[in-house]
């Protein structure tokens, strides 16, 4: 079976929600540890609301921070539904939570949603270090259900898109994004300084809430729609 006609029976199978977009990769080429084993991914991007992320000047706001944890829960429930689907029908599945934290790395999740993301062609890696969709721009959020499928292929690599602009850069207020182009042989601490991120919207944003999002690189990427 082909990818797309995967990603359209799973589709179905979550109820084709609308702003939900499936996607599917051969993870042979990582490492085995940085894909825990699995061969395969289903990654499952839900786009944030563009009333929401419009309201995004200055700082994040309180909506915001309920909209970031209220996705994370529904991305959460669609990959579970995802995961017993396919153990029902013979393979196993590991979900991996849309917001996750490895206690043995440094600000880092025990499994890369974007690179999933990126692997099935969906859209590529921007300067912030966040996964740019090709429709829906860095206003996503995804998550992931780790798989032993037999996908024949890797789809190509897409290139960062992101060119010269540098918007995401002047407006980070923890001065974390270095304004670097994505390659495939660069790592996450070229692009982005994810403790001087952490520390800043910890020091500075903790009045609107424990654990607080920023999302202003989002709100100025030119890719993130609007309207």
């Amino acid at each position: 079976m082909d990818s797309h006609t995967i990603c359209h029976n799973l589709q179905k199978i979550i109820g084709n929600p609308p702003g939900v977009d499936i996607g599917v990769s051969n993870l042979t080429i990582l490492p085995p540890d940085k894909r825990l084993g699995y061969t395969s991914a289903v990654t499952v991007a839900v786009r944030l609301l563009s009333g929401i992320i419009g309201e995004i000047k200055d700082e994040p706001t309180i909506s915001y921070f309920a909209h970031y944890r209220a996705v994370n829960r529904y991305i959460d429930k669609l990959t579970l539904q995802i995961g017993l689907f396919l153990e029902s029908k013979g393979l196993k599945a590991h979900p991996v939570p849309a917001s996750q934290s490895d206690p043995k790395a440094y600000y880092a999740g025990v499994f890369s949603h974007k690179t999933a993301a990126h692997l099935a062609d969906m859209g590529w890696i921007g300067k912030n270090a966040l996964f740019i969709h090709r429709k829906w721009g860095s206003a996503v959020r995804l998550g992931t259900v780790l798989v032993d499928w037999d996908i024949k292929s890797t789809k190509d690599i897409q290139p960062s898109q992101c060119a010269n602009c540098a918007r995401c850069k002047k407006i980070c207020p923890a001065q974390a994004i270095e304004g670097v182009n994505w390659t495939p042989e660069k790592n996450r601490e070229d692009l982005f300084d994810a403790h001087a991120c952490s520390e800043y919207m910890k020091n500075h944003f903790q009045h609107i809430g424990r654990g607080s999002v920023c999302g202003l690189c989002i709100a100025v990427c030119p890719y993130t729609p609007l309207s």
